[in-house]
């Protein structure tokens, strides 16, 4: 079949709305928020307002207003935000832990030294990216070491891992030869290493969602992450059935939080917002019908 959907402009976008049943009292204010964020993206926070989830004929519920959909997008925005803040923390600490251990097991240039990596086709393709944000950094300490060091080709871990991007630094983690050095830094987090790399694979297929702006709040996700089995009080927050959902990864941040930034708010704030938005079902985040009560939420009532 051919495209052939012509363009609307934005008046007949708030028309089209209403001919199929959205309340829009206002149509200015209407107008001014899809002059600013596309119709496209906005669909996505009302098609779960339409009748039979959106299969059909894109008629709405009896009473849907325009300020429904508006509401689910502003919490999805906040909730990207609080989301990021949280991976941010964590990613500095993946970082400084990943560089520490491997400088004090090995020296300055551990990630010079092909021997140290399993996957020898995958540790160069690390090394050439590597390589590519070191030559395309303009950060104080890389212009440094290009200044004042010759020799070795590359500044040292705690350096060089700096300007890694959170993939690459995943995928350094994975490709490390020796599980005790991968174990060392696992342990940081009292968790296995297998779930560590698990985990930090799905946290950086989240951080591009939310970095990207993409919707987050009812999202599918693509990447699943491994739950830790021998954390028994993390166990019974988790929502096994919701694998897909992002619950389970506010848990994991939340633990990872308490671990490389007690004393942080972000778990109340992340609840406030929770109660703040009625709008977004907590259901189809994951979270169980109970999830006020489990252990993890309720210790920030």
């Amino acid at each position: 079949m051919k495209f052939a959907k012509p363009p609307i402009s934005v008046e007949a976008q708030v028309e089209l709305l209403v001919s199929r049943g959205m309340s829009i009292p206002d149509h200015a204010r209407a107008c001014r928020y899809l002059a600013h964020i596309s119709y496209y993206r906005l669909r996505a926070y009302w098609l779960p307002l339409e009748q039979n989830g959106g299969k059909g004929e894109h008629r709405f519920r009896p009473g849907t207003c325009f300020d429904d959909a508006l509401a689910l997008y502003l919490f999805d925005r906040k909730f990207r935000l609080l989301v990021i803040e949280a991976i941010e923390r964590i990613e500095v600490s993946f970082r400084t832990q990943f560089a520490h251990v491997l400088a004090m097991r090995y020296g300055s240039h551990p990630h010079l030294d092909a021997v140290l990596f399993f996957n020898q086709e995958k540790y160069q393709s690390c090394l050439k990216g590597l390589r590519e944000e070191i030559s395309r950094s303009n950060e104080t300490f890389i212009d440094h070491y290009r200044r004042r060091y010759s020799d070795p080709e590359m500044p040292p871990i705690w350096a060089a891992c700096e300007v890694m991007t959170f993939g690459q630094l995943s995928r350094w983690f994975d490709n490390l030869k020796h599980r005790r050095d991968r174990q060392a830094i696992a342990a940081i987090y009292d968790l296995d290493e297998k779930i560590l790399g698990s985990l930090m694979h799905h946290l950086t297929h989240v951080r591009n969602l939310a970095a990207h702006h993409s919707r987050l709040w009812n999202r599918r996700l693509t990447f699943t992450m491994r739950q830790p089995q021998r954390l028994q009080k993390l166990r019974r927050d988790f929502n096994s059935a919701a694998d897909r959902n992002i619950h389970n990864t506010l848990i994991m941040l939340g633990y990872l939080l308490k671990v490389s930034s007690p004393g942080t708010s972000w778990v109340n704030r992340l609840r406030q917002l929770l109660n703040e938005y009625p709008q977004a079902n907590p259901a189809v985040m994951g979270f169980p019908g109970n999830w006020q009560t489990l252990p993890f939420w309720e210790a920030q009532a």
